[in-house]
C-alpha cells in the first residue's frame, strides 16, 4: 500500500516535470513537443495532490495543466502590446 507521504512526493514530482517539459521551448527557443506532456502529467499530480488535501499542489498542478493557453494568451498579449515589433 503507497502511504501518504508519498503521494505528496508524486504529486511535487508531476509539478516538476510538467515545468521541465517547457525548459526547450520557452528557455532555449527550440520547437520541442514534450510540453504535450503536461496535458498528461498534470493531471497525475492533481490527483495525487487532491488525495492529500494539499491546496497548493492542486493549484499549481492546474495552472501547469493550462500552460499552454496561458503562455499562449501571455505571447499573443506581448505581440499585441508591441505591435508585432520584437
Amino acid at each position: 500500500m503507497i502511504k501518504k507521504e508519498n503521494f505528496k512526493s508524486i504529486s511535487l514530482t508531476c509539478l516538476i516535470v510538467s515545468v521541465l517539459v517547457w525548459v526547450p521551448n520557452v528557455v532555449f527557443q527550440v520547437s520541442s513537443l514534450l510540453w504535450i506532456l503536461t496535458f498528461f502529467i498534470a493531471p497525475l499530480g492533481i490527483v495525487f495532490a487532491a488525495l492529500i488535501k494539499k491546496n497548493w499542489l492542486i493549484i499549481m498542478n492546474t495552472m501547469m495543466f493550462f500552460s499552454f493557453f496561458i503562455l499562449m494568451f501571455l505571447g499573443y498579449f506581448a505581440n499585441y502590446i508591441t505591435d508585432g515589433k520584437p
